[in-house]
């Protein structure tokens, strides 16, 4: 069976769409283990599945399929590109868009460019939590990272953010362009202290306000830009007074501009969705 698919990135978060709607995908988790693979598949961040709501309350869903075959609960990025995917190819007239997630229903308003395509999305991520005991002890929420290992002593410690899925914030004193994030990203992910495993940021506040974060993905290890994760490194700079409530977070893909509304507490990002390429795959 030839599948035809669309490859998109978010500030270089890069995933596999297609469209479920029109093809039936059994077994999307073996799918996205053998397309993501660079040389010998499609090669991305992942695989993002695009169809129906099974609710009234949105207007499409998503799943999202890390490239280790694990399912994810939410992607920012993901959620900007499919906004345009379905705008783009005329799935929906709608902004804005409602999409259901396994995080909740995730509302996506559009900016057009002057030829009524998408150029940038601006995504209700909704309320950060942070005390969340399926993913951490609630009791915590300021972990010294000497406590996980003598390796980590020499930096500040992290804070926990759950934006639907669950991250671990460390703002560091040191140039996080040199810091072995291939070392430290998945001691982090796979410690006991995160028994559903962690997505971890290190940020750094650069000299003109911009946070500038490298992140290590739940699932997928380095990736370009998180957009959750960018989420939670803006609020996680808030509660330790590293930024205010608006700031934009400089990642190896881009810059995303986040702010946390004071009233309704809700976390709004706003960045750009791009498509790189489009073919068939047989499935």
């Amino acid at each position: 069976m030839t599948i035809e698919f669309t490859k998109m990135h978010g500030a270089g978060n890069d995933y596999i769409y297609v469209n479920t709607m029109k093809y039936d995908i059994p077994d999307p988790s073996a799918a996205s283990i053998a397309w993501s693979r660079p040389h010998f598949g499609i090669g991305s961040d992942g695989l993002i599945l695009i169809g129906k709501a099974s609710t009234p309350d949105a207007d499409f869903s998503m799943r999202i399929f890390n490239n280790d075959g694990s399912e994810a609960m939410m992607c920012g990025n993901g959620t900007r590109c499919v906004a345009k995917y379905l705008h783009d190819k005329g799935l929906t007239d709608k902004n804005p868009i409602r999409l259901e997630t396994r995080s909740g229903i995730k509302v996506l308003n559009l900016h057009l460019d002057a030829d009524n395509k998408v150029e940038a999305v601006t995504v209700d991520m909704g309320e950060p939590v942070l005390e969340d005991s399926t993913q951490f002890d609630a009791a915590v929420k300021i972990l010294p990272l000497s406590s996980l290992t003598s390796y980590l002593s020499p930096l500040t410690s992290g804070t926990f953010v759950s934006m639907g899925n669950p991250h671990f914030v460390i703002f560091m004193n040191e140039d996080v362009e040199q810091f072995p994030v291939d070392h430290y990203g998945p001691l982090l992910e796979h410690h006991a202290a995160f028994p559903q495993r962690c997505n971890i940021e290190f940020a750094q506040v650069l000299p003109d306000g911009t946070i500038r974060m490298r992140v290590w993905e739940r699932g997928s290890g380095i990736t370009l830009a998180c957009g959750t994760g960018a989420c939670a490194t803006a609020v996680a700079a808030a509660l330790t007074g590293h930024a205010g409530r608006k700031c934009d977070i400089r990642m190896d893909g881009g810059v995303l501009h986040i702010e946390w509304d004071e009233v309704t507490n809700h976390v709004m990002m706003t960045g750009p969705a791009a498509i790189v390429f489009e073919g068939v795959i047989d499935l």
